[in-house]
């Protein structure tokens, strides 16, 4: 028989905490893992979306100098940007322009019209989540 420690620190048998805390394990949905991030093509995708996850989706992108991903729409999601390398903007549509030098952090509101581009010498990395907006 398999045992394991309480938070008390006392030892119970397996049986006993699977009534008290379902293991995960045991949860259907979405299940953990772990992905490299090596990316030749330079828009990778992480995440993509149920089943694999409840909404979230992720991927890893990479700009050559002066490239941009396109002006697109969070639509209903909203967007975080984390940079790993390089330097560039978050161009907001009717707003200033956000800049940004890894390591940096950005966030893009629901129903906002927006590019990202690569300003700098090196290539641009970052990561991109977006999950469906809890809207008013």
């Amino acid at each position: 028989m398999s045992i394991i420690v309480s938070r008390l620190g006392s030892i119970l048998p397996v049986f006993l905490l699977l009534a008290v805390e379902p293991l995960s394990s045991q949860m259907s949905g979405p299940k953990p893992f772990a992905r490299s991030m090596d990316c030749p093509s330079g828009d990778c995708p992480l995440l993509q979306g149920a089943p694999q996850t409840t909404g979230m989706r992720s991927g890893f992108v990479r700009l050559k100098p002066g490239g941009t991903v396109g002006w697109h729409t969070t639509g209903k999601n909203e967007e975080a940007l984390v940079i790993l390398h390089g330097q560039g903007e978050a161009l907001i549509d009717g707003q200033a322009k956000q800049t940004f030098v890894a390591p940096a952090f950005a966030y893009i509101p629901p129903a906002t019209r927006h590019n990202v581009s690569n300003t700098g010498k090196d290539m641009l990395e970052y990561v991109y989540v977006v999950a469906p907006a809890k809207l008013p």
